[in-house]
């Protein structure tokens, strides 16, 4: 029975030894390999910073009148026009705006970088059983996480800055579009499918002709939710060097500034309540389409 007693020390002495070799080897693949990932992701980089720019130096009228004109476009709504227009004067009065265009850039590079690897990983899910089965855990796993964690890994690799900051955002943000573009073509009808196979369809016309513009609804609800998760990461985001309304927030929680973090913290929920209300709007006349 003594082996007993010396069991949680051995064990104890064990464990050690594995983290110590899961530190040693990470760091070696670090620091071998490192400046390699990053040279990878320099256009990234680039795309990302030459995006903010063009939302820094477009002069304040010509943006809102952008924004305004793309609200309009896809809710066709007065109400959320007139909302979008008095949330984004008063983020300018208050002196936030270089920091909610800054937000605005990564948020909307995070959203197309999500939709481009998203929709294509949802739909070899829809395609394979197999497939989905090997990729519902990793999404599993990419939502349960803490973001901190996988914070860890990416800073030791990138460093600190926007591509490390834009690729947490993107690891919080992709699994409700993945997980909602294959549930859209998954719920298509057979019926339809089988009158397309009989005018001749082949898997690609039926697809891209049929199962994508008939699951659009539910595909822009995931892109409706990555947004939200997107701007759910901005502030934890900020912790490594993301510029943004993030940073005033960790700054205000650093420091007490109460008003400080109040009105940046504001500034965040008016952008998600905009892209939400207008993602909505969108899917829902989508849905009138697709019921027509």
């Amino acid at each position: 029975m003594e082996w007993l007693t010396k069991f949680p020390e051995m064990d104890r002495n064990g464990l050690r030894e594995f983290k110590k070799t899961v530190d040693n080897s990470f760091t070696s693949f670090s620091r071998n390999y490192g400046e390699g990932i990053e040279s990878f992701f320099d256009p990234l980089l680039s795309f990302l910073v030459g995006f903010e720019k063009l939302f820094l130096n477009t002069p304040w009228p010509i943006t809102i009148f952008t924004i305004l004109s793309i609200c309009w476009l896809a809710s066709r709504s007065i109400l959320i026009v007139s909302g979008t227009l008095l949330s984004f004067l008063l983020i300018g009065y208050f002196g936030m705006w270089e920091d909610t265009m800054s937000t605005l850039a990564i948020i909307l590079v995070a959203t197309l970088l999500c939709i481009c690897i998203g929709i294509p990983i949802g739909i070899a899910m829809a395609r394979s059983n197999k497939v989905q089965t090997l990729i519902l855990p990793i999404l599993d796993v990419m939502q349960t996480i803490p973001s901190f964690v996988y914070l860890i890994p990416v800073v030791m690799l990138l460093g600190i800055g926007k591509v490390p900051g834009l690729i947490a955002v993107c690891i919080y943000a992709i699994p409700p579009i993945v997980r909602l573009t294959n549930l859209g073509i998954r719920l298509v009808d057979k019926d339809i499918l089988e009158a397309a196979e009989s005018f001749g369809a082949n898997y690609w016309q039926k697809l891209f002709g049929v199962q994508i513009p008939l699951a659009l609804p539910t595909i822009f609800a995931g892109v409706n939710q990555t947004i939200m998760m997107a701007l759910a990461m901005v502030v934890i985001a900020s912790m490594i060097g993301v510029q943004g309304l993030g940073l005033p927030v960790l700054r205000a929680i650093s420091n007490q500034y109460l008003a400080l973090g109040l009105l940046n913290g504001l500034a965040i929920v008016v952008l998600a309540i905009i892209f939400d209300r207008v993602t909505q709007k969108i899917g829902e006349r989508m849905q009138k389409y697709k019921s027509d």
